[in-house]
């Protein structure tokens, strides 16, 4: 068995899915595990690293995926970057494949096997290989600090012989797994901290971690989230409601972080124009979601923007990999879990069961097809 880890081709992208401690695991797997030079730098880790954990170094993508049973990457590599991979390899990454059909259908006339770890069920055993939460834990953590950088005041309340500092507001909108991160760091730098989200079962989580929520809590409300944990999208006449009640709240904040996304759809509006001209001179507002469309109407991808009225819209882009070793870290820790369910240890090849449901309800392409149900043609 034959892993391959190639180097990362977006310019933005600074993580690596393989560290020299899942690379010594993987090779107790009895896999030998092939990296591309320069993969790691990006994420403080040497090609001297990976040596040393048992890794053999190849020059270039093409040398590194050549004869590879299973190619581990962050995002997912571009077919034509995969022309050396042989039919029947597996490709395990974030696929990132709502709009990208035409790239599924180089990946099935490729005939490789692809995975999209950021499909994985929420259930008990597969915990350890949620990319998604390991992923959005660090930016949610990241966007408080970015957003601190960008304030031009002290966070915390501050008594001195001068005078007293006053604690900054922080507003949070959105309490998933970023969210929650968030407002725990807040509250950790010592801001006065709300937050708010559709789905009713955040609210005890926001009140736990010391913050405040905010929602308008009717009948809808109650009924806002999916089986699965996500938020529902919620009618136009909830979002109005919605709109006035956080408007003038966030008037009054001097941060705002927005991690609101729904699986496969753009970014819902959070955040109009107008709100932002409401807000103090200084004031920042951080976007999470600005790489799926914004929920910052005047959010830029990529950017940090100043508005006339003197609010700063933080855009980055891969914010959690802007803590790169920590984010590769957990990365690689979420593949290897996953990739230790799909070993025959008595052979020590790798031999997925397709009917186990980590291996369903992950699976995109295989045998020259686009298999995952959310992408067959609608009858």
């Amino acid at each position: 068995m034959r892993i391959a880890v190639p180097a990362e081709t977006e310019s933005n992208e600074t993580r690596v899915a393989a560290t020299p401690e899942t690379v010594k695991k993987l090779i107790a797997l009895g896999a030998q595990v092939a990296v591309q030079s320069g993969a790691g730098l990006a994420s403080g880790i040497t090609d001297t690293d990976f040596e040393t954990a048992g890794a053999t170094i190849a020059q270039g993508a093409g040398a590194t995926i050549a004869g590879a049973d299973v190619i581990l990457a962050v995002r997912r590599p571009q077919a034509s970057a995969l022309s050396g991979a042989a039919a029947g390899a597996s490709v395990i990454a974030v696929m990132d494949p709502y709009g990208q059909e035409a790239a599924l259908q180089a990946y099935a006339q490729a005939g490789l096997n692809s995975f999209a770890m950021e499909f994985m069920p929420r259930i008990t055993r597969a915990q350890v290989m949620d990319v998604l939460s390991s992923q959005a834990n660090l930016a949610g953590y990241r966007a408080v600090l970015d957003g601190a950088a960008e304030y031009g005041r002290a966070v915390p309340m501050m008594m001195t012989a001068a005078g007293t500092v006053p604690a900054a507001k922080i507003f949070v909108m959105g309490v998933g797994v970023a969210g929650l991160q968030a407002i725990a760091t807040a509250r950790r730098l010592g801001a006065i901290v709300t937050a708010t989200d559709v789905r009713p079962a955040t609210k005890e989580q926001v009140e736990s971690l010391g913050a405040k929520f905010l929602a308008v809590e009717d009948e809808e409300f109650l009924q806002a989230q999916t089986a699965g944990g996500y938020a529902k999208e919620m009618s136009k006449d909830y979002q109005a409601k919605q709109a006035a009640l956080t408007a003038a709240h966030i008037a009054k904040q001097d941060i705002v972080i927005t991690t609101a996304l729904i699986p496969g759809r753009p970014a819902p509006r959070l955040i109009t124009a107008d709100m932002v001209r409401s807000m103090r001179a200084g004031s920042v507002i951080v976007d999470l979601a600005v790489e799926r469309g914004g929920n910052c109407e005047l959010a830029v991808p990529g950017q940090v923007v100043t508005t006339e009225n003197g609010v700063k819209i933080v855009g980055h882009l891969n914010v959690a990999g802007r803590i790169a070793a920590t984010a590769s870290s957990l990365y690689a820790r979420n593949l290897l879990a996953f990739i230790e369910t799909l070993v025959a240890k008595e052979t020590k090849s790798f031999a997925p069961n397709w009917d186990d449901e980590l291996v369903q309800a992950t699976l995109l392409t295989r045998g020259g097809a686009i298999v995952h149900p959310n992408f067959q043609p609608k009858a």
